[in-house]
């Protein structure tokens, strides 16, 4: 990929590129995030098969379409355990700043925070997550663990912190449960992960709705 003979290395590369061109078009028009973040993964997937189908590798990469959390290796491990603390230590002194850019960009400028800068941070960390994950998730499920647990958590969480612990507790529940039921009953594990993800969001919108009676 991209003429480097490390995959890893070389997809990471191109995942950075590609959040920051994410974030200049997001910047660049009035569009909201979810509809420039589908139109470049739609983008991305398609070209990606062009390119393996055009040099007869498709069959070689096919996994990562559906992904296999059994292959992963003891050094790949380590990139998820250093990338999780560098997350950990950016949520940890951004979180506020964070919080106010998502709320209102224009107010977080005038209380002199760097938006573009931190902004960019945070989707080169994602695209790093996604792009080190993809591998034993699949590129057709990825986008789908990125979403249901937050979603999950939102149906129920009173504040933002809430917010952010229920969304991390239903993601490693989920990745827990799936890996186990997926050996016992056959299943890919991470299509077995999202359903068990599916299911906990409709669990929560349920007890959302329940509330909202009362």
């Amino acid at each position: 990929m991209i003429g480097i003979s490390n995959l890893n290395i070389g997809m990471i590369i191109f995942a950075i590129g590609f959040a920051l061109l994410l974030n200049y078009v997001k910047n660049k028009t009035t569009y909201g995030s979810d509809t420039i973040i589908s139109v470049f993964s739609s983008i991305a997937i398609a070209l990606g098969l062009a390119i393996l189908a055009n040099t007869g590798n498709f069959n070689q990469y096919s996994s990562y379409l559906v992904g296999d959390i059994l292959s992963i290796t003891d050094s790949e491990i380590l990139y998820v355990f250093l990338i999780a603390i560098v997350v950990l230590v950016f949520w940890y002194f951004t979180f506020n700043k964070l919080h106010l850019i998502s709320i209102n960009s224009t107010l977080a400028k005038s209380k002199g925070i760097k938006t573009k800068k931190i902004d960019n941070i945070f989707a080169v960390l994602i695209a790093i997550v996604v792009m080190i994950s993809i591998r034993w998730i699949g590129i057709l499920l990825i986008n789908s663990l990125l979403i249901l647990p937050a979603a999950s958590s939102r149906n129920i969480a009173k504040n933002m912190r809430w917010y952010h612990l229920f969304a991390v507790l239903f993601s490693l529940f989920s990745g827990i449960a799936g890996l186990i039921a997926s050996y016992y009953f056959n299943i890919p594990t991470g299509s077995m992960i999202v359903i068990i993800s599916g299911a906990i969001y409709f669990i929560t919108l349920g007890i959302k709705g329940k509330i909202k009676e009362k």
